[in-house]
């Protein structure tokens, strides 16, 4: 794998990859969050005709990362699926690619508010959430959880104004303790890193990161002071 950009996170180092997730390379783990597989299909069963590649684009990109990293194990971090009933809308051609993945990696499914999992859904592993060398994995970050935690949920994005022009960009909120990932689905909506439902998850100042030309770029955030973890409704992000 080329030079990358690291990350010290509670005491263990984790590799930013640009596409949306983390190598922990002391246990050939790739983490990612937000798959929101089957999303275009829910739209298409609404009467909102989408093309129906964001399941197969989301499973190229991870198993491309999988296989670049020498990842043994992913881990995702919930709402791996759009909705309770994606199972019953998939096409027998993504099922067979989660099977694969499944058996050349260790697959772990961390149950989040919008999947319908159930246990050893397609080959791999469900669990609420993980706890490995002290840092607790989930799909949503804890109020009052004083244990390192990487978590999910929010799809934080950095919005700025770059040469007389707004630019969106998906990326990692962070504080010395609390990391959030940003959605890894093809076809995933954002919100903006600095608003109230992410901001009020950190107790202080937290960090917008993200990977540009092999860099991690680094802005910072203002937290509200409360650590509240707002109600996940305020913040759908879809």
């Amino acid at each position: 794998m080329p030079a990358v950009p690291t990350l010290d996170f509670a005491g263990h180092a984790f590799v930013v990859l640009a596409d949306r997730a983390l190598f922990w390379p002391r246990h050939a783990a790739l983490i990612v969050a937000d798959l929101h597989l089957e999303k275009a299909s829910w739209y298409a069963a609404l009467g909102q005709p989408l093309p129906p590649y964001d399941s197969h684009d989301t499973l190229d990109r991870l198993a491309g990362l999988a296989a670049a990293t020498g990842a043994r194990a992913i881990w995702c971090l919930g709402d791996s699926f759009h909705d309770r009933h994606a199972a019953a809308r998939i096409v027998p051609a993504v099922a067979e690619r989660l099977h694969a993945q499944a058996a050349a990696t260790k697959l772990l499914w961390i149950a989040g508010n919008h999947d319908g999992l159930s246990g050893g859904a397609w080959g791999g592993e469900v669990a609420d959430e993980l706890t490995i060398d002290g840092i607790v994995l989930r799909h949503q970050c804890l109020a009052g959880e004083r244990r390192p935690e990487i978590s999910g949920h929010f799809h934080p994005k950095l919005r700025l104004a770059v040469r007389g022009r707004n630019v969106s960009r998906a990326c990692f909120a962070a504080d010395e303790r609390r990391l959030i990932m940003p959605a890894f689905g093809s076809l995933t909506g954002g919100l903006d890193v600095t608003a109230a439902p992410i901001a009020e998850n950190f107790a202080g100042g937290y960090r917008a990161m993200l990977v540009a030309r092999e860099r991690l770029l680094v802005f910072p955030c203002r937290g509200t002071g409360r650590d509240d973890v707002t109600a996940s409704n305020a913040a759908a992000a879809g």
